[in-house]
């Protein structure tokens, strides 16, 4: 099993998770984040004076698949979530050692 997190723009949500739903994944959880990259904020006016916004609203998304969905969940949600500019997140991969449900029991891919 893998964990997927995603960092997405906000308004790809919805395409997201639809794509993925269309490819029999479901189950996510999604958090608000702020954070920077490579573009490290950028520049805003307000009422004439200018400042920086280091930290641009992003969304997490965190899903745990089975190994054999990792490629497909992966491909689906680079492909949705690209705008082809700066900014448009990062997709982080990490082994699940186990996954326990809570109200059943069941472990491992029976869980998921």
């Amino acid at each position: 099993m893998k964990r997927i997190e995603a960092i997405i723009r906000h308004y790809k949500l919805e395409d997201v998770k639809d794509a993925l739903t269309e490819k029999g994944i479901v189950g996510m959880t999604v958090s608000e984040v702020r954070g920077f990259g490579r573009q490290r904020g950028h520049k805003e006016q307000y009422r004439g004076t200018e400042y920086t916004v280091d930290f641009l609203p992003k969304l997490k998304l965190e899903l745990v698949v089975a190994d054999d969905v990792v490629a497909t969940a992966v491909d689906t949600i680079s492909a949705v979530a690209r705008t082809g500019r700066v900014g448009d997140g990062k997709i982080f991969i990490t082994s699940v050692e186990d996954v326990i449900r809570i109200r059943t029991g069941e472990s491992g891919g029976e869980a998921i």
